[in-house]
């Protein structure tokens, strides 16, 4: 296959599904993985594209949920600020909920040290957490989703139902003042409106990335979320919007 022609394929494929792999792609095409990044080089410089740490990702359309082997090397400076931000809000002792985000993942590496109660659906922050011994640690079990590395589905919802948390840490697809919280996931959202509706403190994690944007479907209202952490200082018009909500702001910055 000509060069142009692989590297229009691969357009195709990243409209579709959102996000390559480098590995993944180099087994498709036969090439070496050398080949694949000079491809993707070339398509970022074309401004198709956004490459980052073994793949590449866009960001066009409502149904987008890119692989979280991506997305953690994805924005980490503000999702690390994010994670030491709600240290803050985490005690000894509580029981919290956190999502299968890669901001929860961060949040999940800056916990060790606390005695907790953490119950996720995330096989990765399952991963990180399993040999500490400070944390007693709850696994919703369901259908594993490869893309997130994640439990969903109907068993994960039943099993969910039956915990409820001091806090949970929630993240979303996007945020905005017309169309609220919203995810790229149906699944995913719904275990997170659970989450939230068994929660004392309901926590929404986001980076600045993700505002003024809509995804596929509705996670809930400002009026369902207590408190709103963010990596970079938001708009006035966001201040003033999240007041009428009396949803918390935080910024990192």
């Amino acid at each position: 296959m000509l060069p142009i022609a692989r590297r229009n394929k691969i357009k195709e494929i990243i409209t579709e599904k959102k996000s390559v792999i480098v590995s993944e792609l180099a087994k498709s095409f036969k090439v070496t993985e050398e080949t694949i990044r000079k491809d993707l080089q070339q398509l970022e410089e074309e401004g198709f594209l956004t490459r980052t740490y073994g793949g590449a990702y866009i960001s066009d359309g409502v149904e987008n949920d890119v692989d979280i082997n991506l997305r953690e090397h994805i924005q980490v400076e503000g999702k690390q600020k994010i994670a030491q931000m709600c240290l803050n809000y985490i005690n000894n002792g509580d029981s919290i909920f956190l999502d299968a985000s890669t901001t929860s993942l961060y949040i999940a590496s800056s916990i060790k040290e606390k005695r907790l109660t953490v119950t996720t659906n995330s096989i990765k922050i399952i991963n990180v957490l399993a040999d500490n011994p400070n944390i007693k640690l709850i696994i919703i079990g369901g259908r594993i989703e490869h893309p997130s590395m994640s439990a969903l589905g109907r068993n994960a919802e039943w099993n969910i139902n039956n915990y409820f948390f001091d806090a949970s840490f929630i993240s979303c697809r996007a945020i905005s003042m017309t169309h609220g919280i919203t995810d790229s996931n149906e699944q995913q959202a719904e275990i997170r409106k659970i989450a939230i509706d068994h929660s004392n403190h309901t926590y929404l994690v986001a980076d600045s990335t993700k505002f003024d944007r809509t995804a596929f479907t509705k996670l809930g209202d400002f009026s369902n979320i207590d408190t709103l952490i963010v990596d970079k200082p938001l708009a006035d018009e966001w201040h003033d919007f999240l007041k009428n909500y009396d949803t918390a702001l935080v910024e990192c910055e």
